[in-house]
C-alpha cells in the first residue's frame, strides 16, 4: 500500500494481526466497503507498481505504426498480436457454455487489447475463456514487456528504434 503504514505483529499465543494507517478518507470508504461485504471478504497484498507513462504507451503505438507498414499489416493486428505475445497480462475462467458468447463481448467492449480466447473444459457444459487486458490499465512491468516485444520484433524487421539507453531512460519515466 503506497504511502500507507503497514504493521506487523504477533501476540503470545502465535497469532499475526496485521494493521496499518491511512488517511481518513480512505479508512471511511474501506469500513463501508467491509460493512457492504457483510464481513465475507478476500484480501490480496501484492509489491507496487507503478502505472505506465503516456511516453511509453506513445513509443509503443510508433513502434506498432512502424511494424504494421513493414508488414502489411492494421496497427490493430499488431497492438493485438502483440498483447497475446506477453506474460502477466490476462486470466482464465472457467464459464458456463451459456454464458461465453456474453462474456466475451462484454470483455472485448473494454477496448482495441482486451481480447478472449475459448478452449474447452474438463467440466461438462463448460468452457476455460482466457480474458487479456488491453495496455490502458498495464503496469510498469507489463508495459515494458510490452514495448521489449515490440522492439525486439521492430529490429527483426530493420526498423529503427531508440538506443538501449533512451529505451531505459522511457522505462524509468513512468509518471
Amino acid at each position: 500500500m503506497k504511502g500507507h503504514n503497514l504493521k506487523l505483529s504477533k501476540d503470545i499465543g502465535g497469532e499475526w494481526t496485521v494493521s496499518f494507517q491511512t488517511s481518513p478518507y480512505f479508512a471511511e470508504a474501506l469500513v463501508e466497503a467491509y460493512s457492504n461485504l457483510q464481513n465475507d471478504i478476500d484480501v490480496e497484498i501484492k509489491k507496487y507498481r507503478q502505472k505506465r507513462s503516456l511516453d511509453a504507451n506513445a513509443y509503443a503505438w510508433v513502434l506498432i505504426g512502424k511494424i504494421a507498414y513493414e508488414q502489411g499489416l492494421t496497427k490493430r493486428e499488431v497492438y493485438r498480436h502483440a498483447i497475446r505475445e506477453i506474460g502477466g497480462n490476462s486470466d482464465t475462467v472457467c464459464v458456463r457454455n451459456a454464458g461465453v458468447e456474453q462474456l466475451c463481448k462484454g470483455w472485448e467492449k473494454n477496448g482495441e487489447g482486451w481480447q478472449t480466447d475459448v478452449q474447452p473444459s474438463k467440466l461438462a457444459g463448460c468452457s476455460n475463456v482466457t480474458l487479456y487486458y488491453g495496455s490502458s490499465v498495464y503496469d510498469t512491468k507489463q508495459m515494458s514487456l510490452l514495448i521489449d516485444s515490440l522492439i525486439t520484433e521492430a529490429k527483426e524487421l530493420g526498423i529503427e528504434t531508440m538506443t538501449p539507453n533512451e529505451i531505459e531512460k522511457l522505462k524509468g519515466a513512468w509518471t
